[in-house]
């Protein structure tokens, strides 16, 4: 692995743990600064450092490049009703739903590179991307624990 890769994988799981921790603390309407800044800067370090590895430089546009440009728009958004907004209004629940749906997008792509990258999860949905039921019931989970947290974390998040 290159050092890039290296240093994208690292930057990625520390912005999904950081995330993780954010969205359970939103649920208490905790708005752990310090962190939610660690989720917002590795998050989008995630998807920029994304497109500087190999095969993003060379070939066509590809559905991991949707999705980089995608979490990026959520996250300026995110970034703007948090810092900019300061969560008043309706920017309290839009900034909930960008930056749970950046994370989200971020552990879409965590399971993607696990069955890819370990064995045993590749034997059991082969391919590339990867498919089958294994693979599409894990998604989905994936999926449904983050719409459950969403809608959670919009009716919950109410910091003062």
């Amino acid at each position: 692995m290159s050092a890039l890769v290296l240093i994208h994988v690292a930057i990625s799981l520390i912005a999904i743990v950081a995330g993780i921790v954010v969205m359970f603390k939103m649920l208490g309407s905790d708005r752990v600064s310090g962190l939610t800044t660690t989720f917002l800067v590795t998050t989008i370090l995630t998807n920029v450092t994304g497109f500087f590895i190999p095969p993003f430089l060379y070939d066509k546009f590809l559905p991991s490049h949707a999705i980089g440009i995608l979490s990026l728009v959520l996250l300026a958004i995110a970034c703007f009703a948090l810092y900019s907004q300061h969560l008043s209004g309706m920017w309290r629940w839009v900034y909930v739903v960008t930056a749970l749906v950046s994370l989200y997008l971020n552990c879409f792509v965590l399971v993607i590179q696990t069955f890819l990258k370990v064995p045993v999860l590749h034997e059991l949905a082969p391919g590339a991307p990867p498919s089958g039921p294994v693979f599409g019931a894990l998604q989905l989970i994936v999926l449904a624990f983050f719409a459950l947290m969403t809608f959670r974390a919009v009716k919950r998040f109410h910091p003062s």
